[in-house]
């Protein structure tokens, strides 16, 4: 038995075919310069804004994480100050930047002194306690504190060895003021300010 192939052309095979010498030359031809031009452009402004994107988004997140680091770093602060300062029964006043409360010992029975200072040469605000040194805040642009008596007047003299006298013997409040910043070298500087509420030596007695 005898068998017949019939071999059909596909169509695009047959439009080819149809077409003269020239026009199967122009089909086969690569991107003209113009076209290449012009792709190579909208790809360096699509790439363009594919990478501001991306800075963008990488400061914002830098930034997130100094405003995260400060605000995880003042209340931390504030929590031990303020638990020191509820249960200190004397305040010396060595500056207006440096203090010393006497709080019951954690340990035992008795007291410890516990010294808060701040540093203005390592713009830190610093805790030290016979266990050691901690470091409370960092980064700080402003600091102060300020002081009250048991009727609410503020004590803003600690100049002398008489006003830091007077000032130990009618503190009964004390609050915190201080601004701090975070500096990145991509992003603008970040910035946090804290007020803290009066914290009152409820063991030390005074007179009005």
């Amino acid at each position: 038995m005898a068998y017949m192939t019939t071999t059909t052309l596909s169509p695009t095979k047959l439009a080819r075919s149809a077409l003269t010498p020239l026009e199967a030359r122009r089909q086969r031809r690569g991107f003209t310069l113009v076209e290449l031009m012009i792709g190579a452009s909208l790809s360096s402004f699509i790439l363009a804004g594919v990478l501001s994107t991306f800075l963008f988004m990488g400061r914002s997140g830098a930034n997130m994480n100094n405003y995260n680091d400060m605000e995880a770093q003042a209340r931390k602060c504030l929590e031990i100050f303020a638990e020191d300062v509820r249960q200190a029964n004397t305040i010396i006043w060595a500056s207006s930047t440096t203090l010393t409360l006497t709080v019951p010992n954690p340990i035992g029975v008795g007291t410890i002194s516990v010294d808060y200072a701040y540093d203005g040469g390592t713009r830190t605000f610093v805790r030290r306690d016979p266990v050691g040194r901690r470091v409370l805040l960092s980064g700080i642009t402003v600091f102060e504190f300020k002081a009250y008596t048991i009727t609410g007047a503020a004590l803003t003299d600690f100049s002398t060895v008489a006003a830091r006298t007077i000032a130990n013997n009618s503190t009964k409040q004390l609050q915190l003021s201080v601004s701090c910043s975070r500096t990145n070298t991509t992003v603008v500087d970040a910035t946090n300010t804290v007020l803290s509420a009066r914290f009152i030596l409820r063991n030390k007695l005074v007179t009005a």
